[in-house]
């Protein structure tokens, strides 16, 4: 819970704070970005919430919050409860994202597709009674795809609750010794109709991309959408394998998609022939310096 008194300066003056315990994850900043940018090395809320919509959202910022900094001076119960049952969000269709980001993960998204072959959890939200209420709901999880060993959070405690498979590439099994299906290879894996594992490596050595429907593709850490700069990007820091890296954001020109679903940074949704022409402008940004830019 977010402590008044450690409030930082820069928030400007109201009821929505954030707290000196932030560890700049960026939730609350896709959550309620009309409330809260980066400053410095923190989050911090620039603008206070006014009017249904934005006060929503800043309500579920506080919520998803991995580390409980984001706090409000007066809080407003029914508010509280509307922003707890919009959990997880609709981004389209059966798609929806999970909320409830974990430190254990250092605030990654994660996501959760409803599918009648068995529904699939992408990586892994805090292991919250809300949560699993929610899956249950829907018909319980019996997939869970982990992108990378960063992001792996509370993935053994949801699937041991709903007995579901959980996947990762052999590259990255520390995080998860006890995997129940394990990638091997280099080698894209369709394993059912809609569903297709490609292998990424570069920010991890076992880094993986799920692509859903040849549209929606859970990317991890290995690629994101840049709000400011409006374009793809790709990690600079925290690198296992730099030239590897570019082989894999080449690699996904071969298939097609709409839908950028990222542990961190933004997501993004545009058509695929423009999808693939900002994929194609990273990798030559890549090939020619070698690092992000």
């Amino acid at each position: 819970m977010a402590d008044k008194n450690k409030r930082l300066d820069s928030n400007v003056a109201g009821n929505f704070f954030v707290d000196a315990t932030c560890i700049n994850c960026d939730t609350c900043r896709q959550l309620a970005p009309a409330s809260f940018e980066e400053l410095g090395k923190f989050s911090a809320v620039t603008t206070q919430p006014t009017g249904d919509g934005p006060t929503h959202q800043a309500y579920q910022a506080l919520l998803a919050c991995p580390v409980g900094s984001i706090g409000a001076e007066q809080s407003d119960k029914v508010r509280m409860h509307d922003a707890m049952a919009s959990f997880p969000i609709q981004i389209e269709g059966e798609v929806s994202y999970c909320g409830f980001n974990s430190e254990k993960s250092f605030g990654a998204n994660s996501f959760f597709i409803e599918h009648p072959d068995g529904n699939w959890l992408v990586d892994s939200p805090r292991y919250l009674k809300h949560l699993v209420e929610a899956f249950e709901r829907k018909g319980g999880i019996a997939y869970i795809f982990l992108t990378h060993k960063d992001d792996v959070a509370d993935a053994e405690k949801y699937a041991a609750h709903f007995g579901a498979k959980r996947i990762i590439h052999r590259a990255d099994i520390e995080a998860a010794p006890d995997a129940e299906w394990v990638i091997e290879g280099a080698d894209s894996l369709q394993v059912m109709p809609q569903f297709q594992i490609i292998p990424v490596p570069g920010h991890t050595a076992g880094s993986m991309a799920l692509l859903y429907k040849a549209r929606f593709l859970f990317t991890g850490d290995h690629l994101w959408w840049d709000p400011l700069q409006k374009r793809l990007a790709a990690p600079s820091q925290l690198v296992w394998r730099r030239h590897v890296l570019v082989n894999s954001i080449q690699k996904l020109l071969d298939y097609p998609f709409e839908w950028v679903l990222a542990g961190h940074g933004d997501r993004t949704h545009l058509p695929a022939y423009e999808m693939r022409t900002q994929l194609q402008a990273l990798a030559e940004r890549r090939q020619t310096t070698r690092v992000v830019t």
